[in-house]
Order: structure tokens, then sequence, then C-alpha cells
């Protein structure tokens, strides 16, 4: 169950994240509207909330793979490597969804903290500062502890399943 509901709960962050983004690149685009061919302030923040939105995206595609490959064999659904996998899945991705969203406030600034605008993305920042609280980011990363000691560091990138 749990590797289910880890990457169930990351593909939802993803999706609340990349609403988030999606607006604040609305924002710009209209900031860049007004400003003419000066890039606006936000820019930066933009490019940031991409780049969290991107890694979190490829986070959760990975662990998909690495899942549906487990699921062929008991042994390896229950292996420590695959279950610090999954555990710090749900870590990694709560903790990306948080800055993409976090990146796309500040790009929107005011308008998107604000409740009552098309462009607000206050429900999002809600909704993903949940993230950490629903089931603590804390307790998985101590419950997991154990296991990361007894799994090995792969050498190589090529080694990494």
């Amino acid at each position: 169950m749990m590797p289910v509901a880890h990457l169930t709960w990351s593909g939802v962050w993803t999706g609340v994240a990349a609403g988030a983004v999606d607006r604040a690149r609305q924002f710009m685009r209209e900031a860049a509207r007004c400003s003419g061919s000066e890039m606006p302030p936000g820019a930066t923040h933009l490019t940031r909330a991409t780049a969290s939105l991107r890694a979190l995206r490829g986070m959760v595609a990975a662990a998909l793979v690495q899942y549906e490959s487990a699921a062929a064999t008991p042994e390896a659904m229950e292996s420590f490597d695959f279950q610090t996998s999954m555990n710090l899945l749900k870590v990694n991705a709560s903790e990306f969804a948080t800055a993409a969203v976090m990146s796309a406030l500040q790009t929107c600034g005011l308008t998107g903290y604000r409740n009552d605008g098309e462009l607000s993305v206050a429900r999002h920042m809600r909704d993903i500062l949940s993230t950490s609280v629903m089931i603590s980011n804390d307790r998985v990363l101590a419950s997991t502890a154990n296991a990361a000691m007894l799994s090995e560091i792969p050498a190589l990138l090529r080694d990494i399943a």
C-alpha cells in the first residue's frame, strides 16, 4: 500500500505545483506585455518554479518506472532499497512541490497571494504546505533511517536502478 500511496500523493502534488506554475507563467506573460521589452522582476522566480516542477516530474516518473519494475517480484517490493526509495519519494516530492509553488507565489507577488483573482496561487500554497505535515516528513525520514543505513550507495550513476 505504501508505494501506491506515495506515488499517488506525489502525482497529486505534481498537479498542484503545475497549476501554480502555470498561473505564474500567465502572470509573467501579462506583466511582460505591459512592461514592453523589459523583463519583469519575477522572471527569476518563474525560472526556479519551472526548474522545481521539472525535477519533481522527473522524480515521480522515475519512481513510477521503479515501482512497475519492482511489482514483478515480491522480493523487489520488500527490499530496503525499494522501500527507502518510495519513502524518500514522499519527502522529496513534498519538498520540490513546495519549492515550485513558493517560487510561483514569489513570481506573482501580491496578485498570487490574494484569494480573489484568476492568478491567485493562495489555494495552491495552502494545499502544498500540508504535504509535509499531513504525514510528517520528519516521521517518514526517521522511520526510513534504519533502512537507509542498510542500503548501499551506488558508486556510479549507471548503477542506479
